[in-house]
C-alpha cells in the first residue's frame, strides 16, 4: 500500500508529456511537439483580456498562427479538431492576417499546466486558438477552439455536405440563407444535422426530431440564450449564446435555418 502511495504521489509531481499537433493541407503535413512550438523563435507571452474559454484575463506562451500556416491561402478552408470532437469550422483568412485582430496558437507548458475548465474538467491545452483584438474582426466564440489536436485543410462544408443546405430555390436574400451561414459558425462545431458534420460533440439537430419541432418557441429561444436557465444539469456542455455573439436577428434567422430543415429530413 505505503510503495503503491509512493508511485501516486511520484506520478502526480511528474510535468504532463508534451503533446503533438498535427497540421495538414494539401501533400502537406507535419507534427509539431509542445516542447518544439514553446521553443519557436516567434513565441512570445502575450495577455487575452477576454478569454472566451477561462471567462477572465489570461496570459499565454504564443505563436502566430499564421507561422505555422504555411502555403495557405486566405481562401482556403480550415477546420481545428479538438481531442472531445469538437470541430471549428474557419475560413483561412482571418487566421493569416496581422491585424486588427490576430490568431495565436497558445501553447500549454507541459511542466506549467494551465487551470482547469471547470470542476472536475480538463485544462483548455493542449493548444488553444486565442485571438488578440478579437472584436476589431467580429471574432466569435466558436474562433476559440481549445484543446486542439489537428488542424486540417478541407472544402468548403457546402462542398462536403449538401445534405445540409436549404432548398436551393430560395431567394438570395431569405433569411434562412443568412441562417445557414450562421449555422456553420456556431452550431456545426459541435452538431451535425441530417447526419452531415464532422463534429462528435453534440446530437444531431434533425435526426430523428429537430428542435423546432419539440421546443416551444420561446423556450427554445430560452435554452440557446441560456441553457441552464431551462434545464440546470452540471454536466451539461452547451454554451449560452448571449446577444452580442448572436443578436435577434440572427437568432431569427437560425431558428428559421432549423424550422426549414425540419421539413429536409435526410435519413
Amino acid at each position: 500500500m505505503r510503495q503503491c502511495l509512493a508511485a501516486l504521489a511520484l506520478s502526480l509531481s511528474l510535468p504532463l508529456s508534451a503533446a503533438q499537433l498535427h497540421l495538414e493541407w494539401g501533400d502537406h503535413s507535419v507534427q509539431w511537439s509542445s516542447e518544439q512550438l514553446l521553443q519557436h523563435p516567434q513565441a512570445r507571452d502575450i495577455d487575452i483580456d477576454q478569454d472566451v474559454a477561462y471567462k477572465h484575463p489570461m496570459r499565454y506562451r504564443a505563436i502566430p498562427v499564421a507561422s505555422l500556416l504555411q502555403g495557405v491561402k486566405p481562401e482556403d478552408h480550415l477546420q481545428a479538431v479538438a481531442l472531445d470532437g469538437f470541430a471549428a469550422e474557419m475560413p483561412a483568412g482571418p487566421l493569416l492576417q496581422k491585424g486588427p485582430a490576430q490568431a495565436w496558437l497558445a501553447v500549454q507548458d507541459p511542466a506549467k499546466p494551465w487551470p482547469p475548465l471547470g470542476k472536475g474538467k480538463p485544462s483548455a491545452g493542449p493548444f488553444y486558438l486565442v485571438w488578440t483584438n478579437p472584436q476589431a474582426s467580429g471574432i466569435r466564440p466558436e474562433q476559440w477552439p481549445f484543446q486542439i489536436a489537428t488542424i486540417r485543410s478541407l472544402a468548403p462544408v457546402e462542398q462536403r455536405f449538401p445534405a445540409l443546405l436549404p432548398d436551393p430555390r430560395l431567394p438570395a436574400n431569405d433569411p434562412v440563407r443568412q441562417g445557414f451561414a450562421l449555422f456553420q459558425q456556431n452550431c456545426l462545431a459541435c452538431h451535425r444535422l441530417n447526419g452531415a458534420g464532422d463534429a462528435q460533440f453534440g446530437p444531431d439537430l434533425n435526426l430523428p426530431h429537430n428542435p423546432t419541432e419539440y421546443f416551444q418557441p420561446q423556450y427554445l429561444r430560452m435554452y440557446i440564450r441560456d441553457p441552464q436557465r431551462l434545464r440546470q444539469w452540471p454536466q451539461a456542455r452547451m454554451p449560452g449564446f448571449a446577444e452580442n455573439v448572436l443578436n435577434e436577428q440572427e437568432l431569427d434567422a437560425v431558428l428559421a435555418y432549423l424550422a426549414h430543415m425540419a421539413e429536409r429530413k435526410k435519413h
